[in-house]
């Protein structure tokens, strides 16, 4: 005779909606990275270009545009003489900092080098 098992009602699990649109803007390759680099302060396109190794001057045009459509990069001009143009966090970006520090964190503790 077949064991009757007791059923338990479960509520069905739904991904937060803002961690997956948070993960599938940041987890665009070179995203998180550029913003973690400007961490540090604002910076020139040769020095991110410099400072994110593997990354095509398209590539990075592409990205900082993206960041710049989303609030969290600011594009300065600065008159000169020179003329330089430099990349900056804006407050939205920079509010994604303590967040980028514990992922960070947690990678240097978690997964293999």
């Amino acid at each position: 005779m077949p064991r009757k098992r007791n059923v338990v009602a479960h509520e069905e699990r739904a991904c937060d909606a803002a961690l997956a649109r948070a993960f599938d803007f940041l987890g665009k390759r070179w995203n998180g990275v550029l913003l973690g680099t400007l961490m540090e302060g604002s910076a020139s396109f040769s020095e991110l270009r410099r400072a994110v190794a593997g990354i095509s001057d398209s590539m990075l045009s592409e990205r900082l545009s993206q960041l710049g459509a989303a609030g969290l990069v600011e594009r300065v001009i600065d008159g000169g003489p020179p003329v330089a143009v430099s990349y900056t966090l804006t407050p939205a970006g920079a509010a994604l900092l303590p967040a980028l520090k514990e992922l960070s964190a947690w990678a240097e503790n978690n997964l293999p080098a």
